[in-house]
Formats: structure tokens, C-alpha cells, sequence
């Protein structure tokens, strides 16, 4: 490779992490980006005179900014990953993390946009921020930063060459992959509208995205089993965390009263964990996608073992691999 052409890889890496960003925020965008209705708005106002935001800032859009901001960097990943696929690891590292930089570029800039305009309608004329508006304020700040980190580790772990790594990254992103497709479902029907068909398909994407990602990675080496582990684990813990957080920061009632929110939280996540909480068939879903995908790769590689094998490298007329 020349000089040249290696210098100019940063910056492509950098475009392919703009560019990731912005088609993680591309659901929001596409509604026409109009700040949710805020309930600790200083004035009243009609929704559709709300200001333009980059987030969806609200408590009840919490699991869609985990889902747009995380599936950035899982997209940003992906491309980097089959990018860079034939560097050696340092340069993949370097281009990884060149990617991260531009997702963070974007999402920065939308953070602090849309946290402007926010902290303007609760507090206009740069008045201080007091009581639940400043506890509003930093609960989502904080929420949105997390959520920024999560994407950024995702893409770092679905760019790195060893499958098992890859496959817990997509592992991570795979129920706000979920949120983010359902919120596409919203922008060309409208909130609730639409098939609920769709809607209820919805709800096994995370169990075959896990499952490929499984298959994928196989249990070679024998490490990848723990990948196997953690995943079916995420699949049944994420959506737990996701219901449970919806539901406290949801209710205006415990806003605030932060020993009221954690034992809601703990109450509802209990619930969603339990029997009761439906991720059973999810999880075995997964399970039997990359236990099937396992025996087919499996399969394939041993006919490729058999073919290299044959004379001249090629399966001779009439004969079949594995007799």
C-alpha cells in the first residue's frame, strides 16, 4: 500500500463514523426532528410549534435515543469491520477508532443542539435551571452521554477481527437495533399506526439478529462459548432494563423522588425477568437459530475440506462430500 493511499484512510474511517451517526438518527430525522411535547415546558406551547432537535429528548423516548444512538456506532462497526478486513490488527485498531471519532463527532454536535434548545424551553431568557426541570435536565444529559458510550463500544467490538468479539458487539446492539427499526415502522405509519402484524414481528428481531450473530461466530475457539453466554444473557436482561426504565422515568408521579424510582425500578425489572416477563421464548429462539446456523456452517466447512482434498481440488463427477 502506498503512502498515500494509508494517509488517506483516517479520513475515509472518519467519514464511514459521520456517516454511521447519521443513519442511526435517520428515523428521528425523517419525522421531521420537532422536539416531543415537554410536560416542564416554562410556556405552553402546541406540539407542532415545538422547536427543531436533533434528539428526541423526553422521557418517554428514552429507549429510541439508546436505539439511535447505539445503532450508529453498530453501523459505523460493521463497515469498518469488512472495510478493514485484510489489515493488520494495529491498523485496524487505528481505523476503529478513527470511525468512533467521527460517530462522536455527530453526536455530539446533536447533544448539544438539542440540550440548548431543551434547557431554553425550561428555563427561557437563561434563567437557572431549579427543582425537576434540573432534574429533568441532567437525568436525560446523563442518559444520553451512557448511551453515546454504549455506541462507541459497540462499534469497537463489531470492528475487531476476532469473531466472538464481533458477535458479543452485535450481541449489545441487537435490542436497540430492534427500537430503531420500529421507530422506521413509525415514521412511514405514524406512532400506533399501521399493521400491528409488523409490530408484533418486531419483537423476534433481537432473537434472530442474536441468533445469527451465533452462528456466526460458532463455538471455535472453545472461548466463543462464553459469546454464546453473554448473548443469550443480554437477550434476556436488555429488554428487562429497557420495559423497567420506560416505566419509572415514564411516571411523573416518582419524578424525582429518587428512593420511589428505584424500588419501582426494581419491582418492575423483577417482574420482567420472571416467567412472566415472556423472554423465554426469545432466548430459545436464539439458541435454536445459532445452534442450526452452527451445524450448516459446520457442514460447509467440512465439504470445502473435502473439495481441497479431492484431486486436481475439485469434487470428482458423481461423488459427494462427507461419504
Amino acid at each position: 500500500m502506498s503512502p498515500q493511499s494509508a494517509g488517506k484512510e483516517p479520513g475515509t474511517a472518519l467519514l464511514i463514523g459521520v456517516l454511521g451517526a447519521v443513519l442511526g438518527l435517520l428515523p428521528w430525522l425523517a419525522t421531521g426532528a420537532q422536539l416531543p411535547l415537554q410536560n416542564l415546558w416554562a410556556t405552553e406551547i402546541l406540539p407542532a410549534d415545538m422547536p427543531l432537535s436533533l434528539l428526541p429528548l423526553s422521557q418517554y423516548k428514552l429507549v429510541t435515543l439508546v436505539a439511535l444512538l447505539t445503532t450508529g456506532g453498530a453501523a459505523a462497526g460493521m463497515a469498518v469491520r469488512y472495510w478493514s478486513g485484510r489489515k493488520d490488527p494495529a491498523r485496524r485498531r487505528q481505523l476503529a477508532w478513527c470511525a468512533a471519532a467521527g460517530v462522536l463527532l455527530v453526536q455530539a454536535v446533536a447533544t448539544v443542539q438539542s440540550f440548548a434548545v431543551l434547557r431554553e424551553g425550561l428555563a427561557p431568557a437563561g434563567r437557572p435551571l431549579e427543582g425537576q426541570g434540573s432534574i429533568y435536565f441532567s437525568g436525560l444529559l446523563g442518559g444520553v452521554i451512557a448511551a453515546i458510550l454504549a455506541g462507541a463500544v459497540v462499534l469497537l467490538l463489531i470492528s475487531a477481527r476476532p469473531q466472538g468479539v464481533a458477535a458479543l458487539g452485535i450481541g449489545l446492539a441487537a435490542v436497540p437495533f430492534a427500537s430503531w427499526a420500529t421507530a422506521w415502522h413509525d415514521v412511514f405509519s405514524g406512532p400506533g399506526g399501521g399493521p400491528s402484524e409488523l409490530l408484533a414481528l418486531a419483537r423476534w428481531l433481537p432473537a434472530v439478529v442474536v441468533g445469527a450473530a451465533l452462528a456466526w461466530c460458532g463455538f471455535r475457539p472453545v472461548r466463543n462459548v462464553a459469546v454464546w453466554v453473554v448473548n443469550l444473557a443480554l437477550l434476556w436482561v436488555v429488554p428487562a432494563l429497557f420495559i423497567s426504565v420506560q416505566y419509572v422515568f415514564g411516571t411523573r408521579v416518582a419524578l424525582g423522588d429518587f428512593q420511589e424510582m428505584a424500588l419501582m425500578g426494581r419491582q418492575i425489572l423483577a417482574a420482567t425477568l420472571g416467567p412472566a416477563g415472556g423472554a423465554g421464548p426469545s432466548v430459545l429462539l436464539a439458541l435454536a437459530i445459532g445452534l442450526l446456523g452452527t451445524g450448516v456452517m459446520e457442514l460447509l466447512r467440512r465439504r470445502r475440506q473435502t473439495t481441497a482434498a479431492a484431486p486436481g481440488g475439485t469434487l470428482q463427477s458423481g461423488s459427494r462430500p462427507g461419504l
